[in-house]
Parts: structure tokens; sequence; C-alpha cells
């Protein structure tokens, strides 16, 4: 799971649903993205990078829990 990612979205007060809107995806594959079993497009991180202003290194990075 790529928990700095799911923290910036519910951080920001985002569902699943609405990131995905945003990328232009569908919720099925943020939710592959956010859970670390898809890797994602290198612009859909610069988009989450811009969405978060968190670094797409940080978002990115697996955890184990």
């Amino acid at each position: 799971m790529r928990k700095n990612l799911k923290e910036a979205r519910q951080k920001a007060g985002m569902t699943q649903k609405e990131v995905a809107e945003y990328l232009g995806m569908t919720e099925r594959a943020y939710q592959k993205i956010e859970y670390g079993t898809r890797i994602g497009k290198i612009e859909t991180w610069d988009k989450l990078e811009d969405l978060f202003e968190i670094h797409q290194r940080i978002l990115r990075k697996n955890s184990s829990n």
C-alpha cells in the first residue's frame, strides 16, 4: 500500500473517486495505484504531485502496512 498517497488524499478531504475523476481514470484504476498493485504513468504522478503538493517520490513510496 502507498500509505503516503492515501494519507495525502485523506488530508485533502478527497475520496478515491474524486481523485480518479481529477486524473481522468476509473476509480478502480486509481485504487490499484493507491494499493500499490499498479505503477501508474509518470503523467499521473505529476498530476498527483500538483494536486497534493507533495513530491511524487514521497507519494510513490510503498509501505508494508
